[in-house]
């Protein structure tokens, strides 16, 4: 079996983390993940878009067995209970993924004082629920927050610099997140062969750890993670197409179907985003270029000033993922999708990662010369 900081740290059995994913609800795959025995994380950004993508927020509510008329804070409650309750038993290690960014910073306290007060509430909760996750926003200021109420605190970054400012913070567990990744992708094009190795060189330790994401979706890409320093590695894309997903079957169909340079970066929301290459996709990267060349530049949006076409023209078609309307429907994924050709059960899935890992590491003692 694979050694591995991260799951001594959090009591995974393996150093995988299956990504939040937001703002699309991930309720069933999280729990899924679980039980496979890698961090899950649960979304919670699509607690946002109650009324302006009701399409999102309603789905994200049915799964997590609350009612549409709830609080913010009341349906991540009943969702976290009922994660709790369906990992349990098998012991199953969990967290929740939560955006930090200045917009949404009064969001961002409702979901993590939430999460303490649910957790104190049910002490036996602390043995799964252990991780909070943030993204999308400076670390600085949500230590004490965060770790005085005894959860392992993650953060996504992709620089050298984000990740030396999360070290400033304390964060425990550094997620370096290269320029493969779907959807939210970052700025500057740095790739995961490049970041990974120079975060670790930058911020790990004996306190700190290092995972690596985007790109990453199987064996090979696991144990190169561990090769170049990391701890484990993040998986999006590929836990995305598996029949436990709660994502649409279309998206998950797109996956599976990408294939070879299936991929392209327009604009998504809040800044550059990675997504599935089909006649949709094209046209909106062609108005992202003429509309807002930012995107390209690492210029961003000024809301004042854009073209407010673009953004209806992305809620629309995520809209008709939704509604299951392929010739609208615009999809997000990284670059690991032409990686992927099948629709495995996530335990399953898990368990073939993870022994080819094993095998491939095993092999890298035999390439040295005695």
């Amino acid at each position: 079996m694979i050694k591995s900081r991260l799951c001594e740290l959090t009591g995974a059995k393996y150093p995988i983390i299956q990504a939040g994913m937001g703002p699309f609800s991930n309720n069933n795959l999280c729990v899924a993940s679980a039980n496979a025995g890698v961090l899950g994380l649960l979304s919670t950004s699509g607690l946002f878009n109650k009324d302006d993508q009701p399409w999102i927020y309603n789905a994200f509510v049915e799964t997590a067995e609350a009612n549409r008329e709830d609080d913010m804070a009341t349906v991540l409650e009943k969702l976290l209970k009922r994660t709790y309750r369906l990992v349990k038993d098998k012991g199953g290690v969990f967290g929740i993924n939560v955006m930090v960014s200045a917009e949404l910073v009064k969001y961002s306290h409702i979901m993590i004082d939430t999460a303490i007060r649910v957790r104190e509430e049910n002490p036996d909760m602390k043995k799964c629920f252990k991780v909070i996750f943030t993204s999308a926003g400076d670390p600085v200021g949500w230590k004490d927050k965060i770790k005085n109420a005894g959860f392992i605190w993650m953060h996504v970054v992709p620089s050298v610099k984000g990740a030396l400012r999360c070290k400033k913070a304390g964060v425990d567990v550094i997620v370096a997140s290269g320029h493969e990744g779907g959807f939210h992708t970052s700025w500057e094009p740095v790739h995961s062969m490049i970041l990974l190795p120079a975060v670790v060189e930058a911020v790990s330790d004996d306190k700190t750890l290092v995972a690596g994401a985007g790109g990453y979706c199987d064996g090979k890409t696991l144990a190169a993670a561990l090769v170049l320093g990391a701890d484990g590695a993040q998986m999006g894309t590929r836990f995305l197409a598996t029949q436990e997903s709660d994502f649409h079957q279309i998206w998950k169909e797109g996956v599976v179907a990408a294939g070879d340079r299936g991929t392209l970066v327009a604009r998504g929301f809040v800044g550059p985003a990675r997504w599935l290459k089909n006649p949709r996709s094209d046209e909106h990267a062609k108005n992202t270029l003429q509309k807002s060349p930012g995107v390209f530049l690492g210029i961003p949006d000024d809301y004042t000033t854009i073209d407010m076409s673009l953004i209806q023209f992305e809620i629309e078609s995520i809209k008709a993922v939704c509604d299951g309307d392929k010739t609208k429907a615009m999809m997000a994924a990284g670059e690991a999708a032409q990686r992927i050709n099948d629709m495995p059960k996530v335990n399953d899935m898990v368990q073939s990662i993870v022994k080819d890992a094993e095998n491939i590491l095993r092999s890298v003692q035999t390439k040295l010369l005695a």
